[in-house]
This record gives C-alpha cells, sequence and structure tokens, in this order.
C-alpha cells in the first residue's frame, strides 16, 4: 500500500508518516514494480501501534523504545505517565481558576487585567509583607473576587496578614459566609480554626446565622470562636459555651467581656448570673474555675449577681472571698 493510501486509512498525514520513516519508527519494507516504497501489512500494524502509545502521552523516542526494546517494561513509564498527566491537570486547574477569577473581576480592559493578575500572584506570594499588601490593596484598589481571598484566607499562616484577609473579607460583600463555609468541614483543624474566624469578622446576617450552627461544631476551637462572636452580637444561644470557658479557662477574659455584653439586656444578665452561679454551686469547678466565676460575675448587672457575691465574700476560698467584696466594694459605689 502506498502512502497516499496508509494516510487515508489510517488517519496519519502522509507528512507525519515521512516524520516516522525518517526516524526510524516504521519504514515502507515492499517496493512495487515502479519503485515506489510500498507499506506492508505488517507495517500498518507497527503505525497503528505507533498511534495507540502516542495517545497515552509517550513521546515518538518514548514509543521507538516501546517496540524495539525487548526489556522494555511499561510500569515505570505508565507511573511516570501518571505523574506528568496529574502535573498537568493541576496546572491547567491552576490556569482555569486564575481565569475565572479574572472574569468575576469584571475588568473593563487590559489595565484592569493585568492589575488583577498582579494582585492574585502577590496572594500567593512568599512574601508576608507583599501578600499583606495585596490583601488591603484588594478593597482599596483593585478589585479581587471573594473566592481569591477565601482561598488565601483559609491557608494563611502568618498572623497579620490573616488579619488583612479578614479584614478584607468583612469588606467584600456578598459571598463569603457560603465559602469559608466550606472551611469548617475541613479535615484540618487549621483551616476550620481560619474558617470560623473570618466568618466572626464579617458583620451581616448569613455570617451570624452560620456561627449559630456553629456552636453545634464537634470542633471546640469553632465552637468557643463561634460563641466569642455571637456574644458580642448579642445572640444569648452563645452563654453556655462562653460559660464554659470561663471555667475551662481558655480565652475566659474573652469569655467574660462577651458575658458581660450579652447582660446589657436585664433578662440576659439574669440567666447569665443563674448560670455562673449554678456552676459555683456544683462544686465541681476548681479553685482556679471558681476564681474566675467570681470575676466574671463583676459586670454582670441585677439581684442575682449581686446577691452570689454577697455569698461569696464570706467563701471558704479566700481568694473567691476577696475578689467578690471588692467587686461588691465597686458595685455599691456605682
Amino acid at each position: 500500500m502506498l502512502i497516499g493510501d496508509v494516510a487515508r486509512r489510517s488517519g496519519v498525514s502522509a507528512r507525519m508518516l515521512r516524520h516516522y520513516d525518517s526516524l526510524g519508527l516504521v519504514r515502507p519494507t515492499g517496493r512495487t514494480g515502479a519503485g515506489y516504497r510500498e507499506y506492508s501489512g505488517e507495517d500498518i500494524r507497527r503505525i497503528f501501534h505507533i498511534e495507540s502509545l502516542r495517545s497515552l502521552g509517550l513521546s515518538l523516542r518514548e514509543v521507538g523504545r516501546a517496540l524495539d526494546d525487548p526489556g522494555f517494561t511499561p510500569s515505570a513509564l505508565v507511573d511516570d505517565l501518571i505523574r506528568r498527566t496529574r502535573e498537568r491537570i493541576a496546572g491547567e486547574t491552576e490556569l482555569l481558576t486564575r481565569l475565572r477569577r479574572i472574569d468575576a473581576a469584571e475588568p473593563a480592559g487590559w489595565e484592569d487585567v493585568l492589575q488583577t493578575v498582579a494582585l492574585l500572584q502577590a496572594l500567593g506570594s512568599k512574601s508576608a509583607g507583599k501578600r499583606q499588601r495585596a490583601a488591603l490593596s484588594s478593597v482599596e484598589e483593585v478589585s479581587v473576587p471573594v473566592e481569591a481571598l477565601v482561598e488565601a484566607a483559609l491557608s494563611e499562616t502568618d498572623p497579620n496578614v490573616a488579619g488583612a484577609l479578614r479584614w478584607a473579607l468583612a469588606q467584600s460583600g456578598d459571598g463569603g459566609p457560603a465559602l469559608l463555609a466550606e472551611g469548617l468541614g475541613s479535615p484540618a483543624a487549621e483551616v476550620r480554626e481560619r474558617a470560623v474566624r473570618s466568618i466572626a469578622e464579617i458583620p451581616d446576617g448569613a455570617a451570624t446565622a452560620l456561627l449559630r450552627d456553629a456552636l453545634a461544631h464537634p470542633d471546640i476551637v469553632v465552637r468557643r470562636y463561634a460563641a466569642l462572636a455571637l456574644g458580642v452580637r448579642g445572640v444569648a444561644e452563645a452563654v453556655p459555651t462562653l460559660i464554659d470557658m470561663v471555667v475551662e479557662g481558655t480565652n475566659d477574659v474573652d469569655a467574660a467581656d462577651a458575658l458581660s455584653a450579652l447582660a446589657s439586656r436585664p433578662a440576659s444578665a439574669e440567666r447569665i448570673a443563674a448560670g455562673l452561679v449554678d456552676r459555683l454551686a456544683h462544686g465541681t469547678a476548681e479553685p482556679p474555675a471558681r476564681l474566675r466565676l467570681t470575676q466574671a460575675l463583676a459586670d454582670i448587672p441585677g439581684i442575682t449577681a449581686s446577691r452570689a457575691l454577697a455569698d461569696l465574700s464570706h467563701d471558704k476560698d479566700r481568694a473567691v472571698a476577696l475578689t467578690a467584696t471588692y467587686i461588691l466594694g465597686i458595685r455599691e459605689a456605682r
């Protein structure tokens, strides 16, 4: 079969067949009566073998080795092809993500595109200073899609940069809470913490709803950050977790401040005071925890808190008694 016929039937161009010939991959083994080189059935089968191996991503050099080296084993090469394919997919996925983010920024011209690309690259910089400046610029100068800010916030390890990213997310408008909610389900504890801290700084209703749900999260760190944020927002469901934090001595000062903020409402004040007194009455709290509970009563208004402090001023624990007496003196002076 002549080269033109082989090209038509195989789908391999005549030019590529000549290239195969020049590389020694497949050479016509026959001759016509007029002296033209002719492909045999075996030559054509080899062409199809070449095309099959090329479809797997093998280079022509690798194809030649696979077909001609008796000692060649495919396992190592296939493993390498898998690795290369994964790297290529990862690269293409990264490019697709970047293009989508540029599209989401709705650039008006190429200058906007270039600024957005520069900012996205800065968010991924190895320099913490550059990442921080990029986070701040995303609000003040060039708009960056919220997806990029969320991704950066969930992966950021530098506390200063993380704070800038959380601030940027709080200014970014809609979309942030829903994306950050995915971070709450991450298998990595540090990612869950970054997610809830970012949500805590977003003042809208969607964020508050997520924080309410987070009070039942299996991760205690998530529950604590959610409770602190909800306390500041006046959400009474946070009270039990906040009292637990006072007892456990985990961010107890912040928890006491959140309880104080919640106690601005008389009904909440009585509930909070009752919860603190209940933990004292059970006698299960260790002396340091009893002292923290006494201190937490200081900023809780109402008769329940005052009565509890009066009782505590006679407590057998001298530190508790002195603290309660001091607090009562301040309350009476007011």
